[in-house]
């Protein structure tokens, strides 16, 4: 029974978070087929290295009543890929979160669309094993709790991406997955990852071809590339002495990186469903962005804090893997993030090498490092005779539990 039949109000228009890609050229049609409703595609720009003409008017031929093509790329970087930055949230110890942090950014873009069209419902393509299904959904019912919202994957009779093929072929609805490559790949300013099909065997390597943006280590070039990066209050400003835009920023750090095989990731993470599978991550100016980020910040903060924020990193990068990102413990965590960050202001300078990263340099406007208080080759501010009784009394309970044990035997 599909969502239509059991709901009382009648849906007559459908705002679909559209990518021109396999599942959701399938679905524009789809729903025209089952709704009888006008089907309006979203295609939300946040980087993707695509033809929105194209994609406009294989929208139209596939039976879309209106299109619109936001360009959201300004506001993913500032809004959402700096917060995440600023916190170094990460999912897994490795996985930097490119396509978990475009999600709530695009459901709110699609949101806007069905406000200014007055739409009923909203549409996304996630199937019914994924993450996104939830992040959509999360996103959707906090920002628009009203709007109905249509997943096909949890509707319709297909059992997987092939029965989508012959769909399309029948439909006469042109791809760009075919059964000779049957994995899907999805791209922002952040990264571009690879699942699916051939990947899901561990048995067997990555076949260099799934990699797009990143040259192989072992044929990258042979001479180190020095990248100097400047931040202020955290955020990036600057490549090389060049103060450019965030997405500038990005473009460049993507293509240095990426020459140098720098940002791959071949990874089995833990689904929020519950299952495990792999994904092949390439994230050139994500990866370079964070080394130095995290290399500032050791100048920058107090152990304590910069503790408590190592283990914020992972609570948070945790909320937006599973779809948080507009909750309140995040937005909490994210207050607490920005006011660490008021002193993260400097320089760092990072060698790329064959898909490695060395740091060459770091300086800090405000930084708490004293070559004099750590030097070994003199008093300095620091007298060494201080350190007795800092033992004594940090070893205290030692000598007490010991001194017990002792007793009782």
């Amino acid at each position: 029974m599909t969502l239509k039949n059991q709901l009382k109000k009648p849906i007559r228009k459908i705002v679909l978070a559209y990518s021109g890609g396999l599942d959701t050229s399938v679905i524009l049609t789809w729903l025209k087929e089952h709704y009888a409703a006008d089907v309006v595609a979203c295609y939300i720009n946040v980087g993707q290295r695509e033809n929105i003409p194209q994609i406009r008017k294989k929208a139209f031929r596939t039976g879309a009543s209106a299109f619109f093509a936001p360009d959201a790329r300004l506001e993913y970087v500032t809004d959402y890929i700096w917060p995440a930055l600023q916190a170094r949230a990460v999912y897994e110890s490795r996985y930097l979160l490119g396509t978990s942090l475009a999600r709530p950014l695009i459901a709110q873009k699609v949101i806007e669309v069905a406000r200014r069209t007055g739409a009923d419902a909203v549409c996304h393509g996630s199937t019914g094993k994924g993450n996104d299904q939830v992040r959509f959904e999360l996103a959707f019912g906090a920002l628009a709790p009203d709007l109905c919202v249509i997943a096909p994957w949890r509707e319709w009779d297909f059992e997987g991406r092939q029965d989508l093929i012959d769909y399309a072929r029948g439909h006469n609805i042109p791809v760009p997955v075919t059964k000779a490559k049957p994995y899907s790949s999805d791209e922002n300013l952040w990264h571009i990852s690879h699942e699916g099909g051939i990947l899901e065997d561990l048995s067997k390597p990555v076949p260099e071809n799934v990699y797009s943006w990143t040259a192989s280590p072992s044929r990258a070039p042979s001479r180190m590339e020095p990248v100097e990066i400047g931040f202020e209050s955290g955020k990036p400003v600057s490549v090389n002495g060049r103060r450019t835009g965030p997405i500038g920023i990005i473009e460049t750090l993507n293509r240095a990186g990426g020459k140098h095989g720098i940002g791959r990731v071949d990874l089995v993470e833990n689904r929020l469903v519950g299952m495990k599978s792999r994904g092949i991550y390439e994230s050139p100016a994500a990866t370079i962005l964070y080394a130095a980020h995290e290399e500032l910040e050791s100048l920058a903060l107090d152990r304590e804090t910069l503790h408590a924020k190592n283990l914020v990193a992972a609570r948070y990068g945790e909320l937006v893997y599973f779809g948080l990102w507009f909750s309140p413990l995040r937005k909490s965590l994210a207050a607490f993030v920005k006011e660490t960050q008021r002193h993260v202001t400097g320089r760092v300078k990072l060698g790329l090498y064959k898909g490695g990263l060395s740091v060459l340099s770091r300086s800090c406007a405000k930084s708490l490092y004293s070559k004099g208080l750590a030097s070994f080759e003199k008093a300095g501010l620091y007298d060494q005779k201080d350190a007795t009784g800092f033992i004594r009394l940090f070893g205290l309970p030692l000598r007490i539990s010991a001194q017990v044990q002792r007793n009782k035997n």
